[in-house]
């Protein structure tokens, strides 16, 4: 053996072998003897330095790239996804994260509407009946991996329309001279239930944060209601406290 098959060391225990090699790499991950970032060897060395067939290997990355430990880029290989990490000290975009840690971030529409606010939505937006709201459901992608479905709401007077929101909602808000200065954010740990876990590629019941926010503007109009769920086995959230006299 050389190389990763050298450092894992052979697939003990009992079961299919996509499964013993699938748990070998995955303690590999998570003990760090791949770290975040790190390519994996092709298909057919791994295949050759663990005895095993190729189909045996592309089973077991096949099932870690669904549990988001690795990332498949087209061209260039398989890759150890690693976690993100979120700030809360700064009030930036998901396109702005996934940037500033080299990843590409991406959105699937789920869907972009524009309608007259609901009640739930006129207290949260603070807006008169009858006015205009715009809706964006999506899910946000960091390279190929599903992290985090995102539903905003947007008063209508913060864009021209739905279609000038791209990948970034705070570049087309950013642009009309209304991107949130300040926001407040509530959190909490739940379940995936089964449609949401669906549209994230993980099980019925898998954990993840739910954060609401508002948005607000310097004159204090509220400019984004955001309901996010961010898959709790790729997001690790950051706050610096300190402690003033």
């Amino acid at each position: 053996m050389t190389g990763l098959a050298e450092r894992i060391g052979k697939l003990d225990g009992r079961g299919p072998l996509y499964r013993r090699l699938q748990d070998a790499l995955r303690r590999a991950i998570d003990t760090s003897v791949i770290g975040p970032q790190d390519a994996l060897p092709p298909e057919r060395d791994l295949a050759t330095d663990f005895a095993v067939s190729r189909i045996t290997v592309r089973k077991a990355l096949d099932g870690l790239v669904a549990e988001g430990l690795l990332l498949r880029k087209q061209g260039a290989g398989t890759f150890v996804s690693g976690r993100v990490e979120k700030q809360f000290a700064k009030l930036t975009s998901f396109s702005e994260d996934m940037i500033a840690r080299g990843r590409t971030p991406h959105s699937e529409w789920l869907t972009r509407t524009e309608g007259s606010v609901t009640p739930e939505e006129s207290l949260a937006l603070g807006l008169s009946p009858g006015a205009a709201v715009y809706r964006f459901n999506r899910i946000r992608f960091a390279d190929d991996l599903p992290m985090a479905l995102e539903y905003t709401k947007i008063p209508g007077f913060g864009l021209p329309n739905v279609h000038v929101v791209e990948d970034s909602l705070y570049a087309a808000l950013q642009s009309e001279g209304n991107r949130p200065t300040r926001a407040l954010q509530r959190l909490r740990a739940v379940l995936l239930d089964e449609e949401r876990a669906e549209l994230l590629g993980v099980e019925p019941g898998a954990p993840a944060l739910y954060i609401e926010r508002r948005g607000f503007l310097d004159d204090g109009r509220v400019i984004e209601a955001t309901e996010s769920w961010y898959r709790g086995d790729a997001y690790d959230f950051v706050a610096e406290l300190n402690a003033r006299a």
